[in-house]
């Protein structure tokens, strides 16, 4: 993993800062200056932050290796813990000593991001250089100890040199020890900012540190020679109104060794690149789970799973001619409903004015009122669980037009044969079970159920003589005065009531017979 350099231009502009207004303070100009020791301070807890966020980046992907291969990883993790513990101690204890030295000069109120007394030339030496506190002295010594455990933690000469660099609690020349040439008479403001500044170095050694334990982590054993970048849509059909939603992921591969590949608990044939086939033998939602093996040199083997889901459905299309949106009141109007792309089972329907009800493959609306429009609404569950609406249909709902009556009978073959009016043989008449009715013009089948007739025939004097049927069928009588009428003659059948599905009863239009 790339480290950022100590020596960035970025950190020696605040280095540089730093000198300069340390060269001013010894020239001891005005008071202004001392508020320039905040913007160093600010500059520095900013460069801090910045380096605690890239170390908290290296400690993610210690854990991701340390989750990968933990009987190599996890002994670098355990010690990249112990230094961020020791690293959060420190800073704490030096953040502790900003307060104190805030609060000796503005008293126990004293706000160090609000410090009054910024030009204070007591408060530092009093909390870090009395005999009483002696805080410089411990924090010498602190500094000495996490240095030295850093130190054993490291193994790369240059990072350990870098460590022992930012780290020095080396005492100057000219006797003083190096707390009292910190501290000794220096302006609250100053003071302020070389703890930052000392936070600052704790943080870069810290960063030294873990990158030179993840650099330790044996992440070697496979070769990476490809590095491609991947689209993986959570769905290739995406409906109008909705969204694509994609992720890209940048992938490095080992062209020169074919991982093993298992769906579903038996070996896949992968190509090359990894692609296996299932075979979509029916419809509906079916889980893709499995793992990838890949051997490394010393033999070990890295497994990783995979999990996802594909949809199949049936080859479709919706054909619907423009002036047949119609449904009739008081039936069972099948309804063809389909959202490509989407599985029939994730897809769901309503009506107003009536029920909807899926049976099969097919849809069952029953409207209850003619005259109203009925209004379907289709919704469907989207690839990433999604619902949403789809589509709206508006029917008009009309009552069924009336049935035609009809004689069935059969003829001299056995054949069935249906009499709508006209020439028909007196035995057929006879032999038949009276009269029916039926919606039947090539798009409707509607059987109705007829609930009586009447005949009407014509005597030697021309009267009219109706005679009442038994139900659907002929009476007895009727069939007398058929059997009795010369051939050629007509008679009619009108008066006719049939029920209908919808509940409904109504009278039908007059039947005019010639018996042959």
């Amino acid at each position: 993993m790339a480290v950022n350099s100590p020596n960035s231009p970025r950190q020696k502009m605040i280095n540089l800062m730093y000198l300069v207004f340390i060269a001013m303070l010894a020239l001891n100009v005005s008071v202004e200056v001392l508020d320039g020791f905040g913007v160093v301070d600010e500059r520095l807890g900013e460069s801090s932050q910045s380096m605690e966020e890239r170390n908290r980046l290296i400690m993610e992907e210690l854990a991701a290796y340390r989750e990968s291969n933990p009987e190599k990883a996890d002994a670098w993790y355990q010690k990249a813990i112990e230094v961020r513990s020791l690293s959060d101690t420190l800073t704490q204890y030096i953040d502790a000593l900003k307060q104190q030295m805030v609060r000796q000069a503005d008293g126990k109120r004293g706000d160090l991001n609000h410090i009054r007394h910024k030009d204070d030339l007591e408060a530092a030496s009093i909390v870090m250089l009395s005999p009483l506190r002696g805080e410089g002295k411990k924090l010498r010594h602190a500094l000495d100890s996490y240095r030295d455990q850093l130190l054993s933690r490291v193994e790369d000469p240059s990072r350990k040199a870098l460590i022992t660099r930012y780290l020095s609690t080396a005492a100057p020349a000219g006797g003083r020890s190096w707390e009292a040439s910190l501290f000794e008479q220096m302006p609250l403001a100053a003071a302020v900012t070389l703890l930052t500044k000392i936070e600052n170095d704790v943080r870069l050694s810290e960063g030294e540190a873990l990158a030179s334990l993840l650099q330790s982590v044996d992440a070697g054993d496979y070769r990476l020679n490809r590095l491609n970048a991947w689209l993986i849509p959570e769905s290739e059909t995406v409906l109008q109104g909705s969204s694509y939603r994609a992720r890209v992921i940048l992938a490095a591969e080992d062209t020169t060794r074919r991982p093993r590949v298992v769906v579903e608990g038996a070996s896949a044939e992968a190509g090359d690149d990894g692609t296996f086939t299932l075979t979509a033998s029916r419809s509906g939602t079916f889980p893709v789970e499995g793992y990838v093996e890949l051997t490394g040199s010393d033999g070990s083997i890295t497994r990783r799973d995979f999990h996802s889901s594909y949809r199949v459905i049936e080859p479709m299309a919706t054909v619907a001619p423009t002036l047949m949106n119609v449904l009739y009141a008081g039936i069972d109007n099948e309804v063809s409903i389909s959202v490509p792309g989407v599985a029939p089972q994730e897809v769901s329907a309503e009506m107003s004015n009536g029920s909807l009800s899926r049976r099969g493959n097919l849809w069952v609306a029953r409207p209850l009122s003619a005259g109203t429009e009925a209004v379907i609404t289709v919704t469907a569950r989207m690839a990433g669980g999604e619902t949403r609406r789809v589509a709206t249909h508006t029917f008009r709902v009309r009552t069924l037009p009336d049935p035609t009556p009809y004689i069935e009978y059969r003829d001299a073959g056995g054949n069935p044969v249906i009499h709508k009016g006209g020439s028909i043989p007196r035995r057929a008449l006879l032999q038949s079970d009276g009269l029916q009715a039926a919606i039947d013009d090539g798009i409707l089948h509607v059987p109705f159920r007829v609930t009586g007739f009447r005949t009407i025939l014509l005597d030697a004097m021309g009267n009219a003589i109706p005679e009442v049927s038994d139900g659907s069928r002929f009476s007895a009588r009727q069939q007398e005065q058929i059997r009795r009428l010369p051939r050629g003659s007509y008679f009619y059948i009108s008066g006719i009531r049939a029920a209908g599905p919808d509940g409904t009863e109504r009278e039908i239009a007059v039947m005019e017979l010639r018996v042959n």
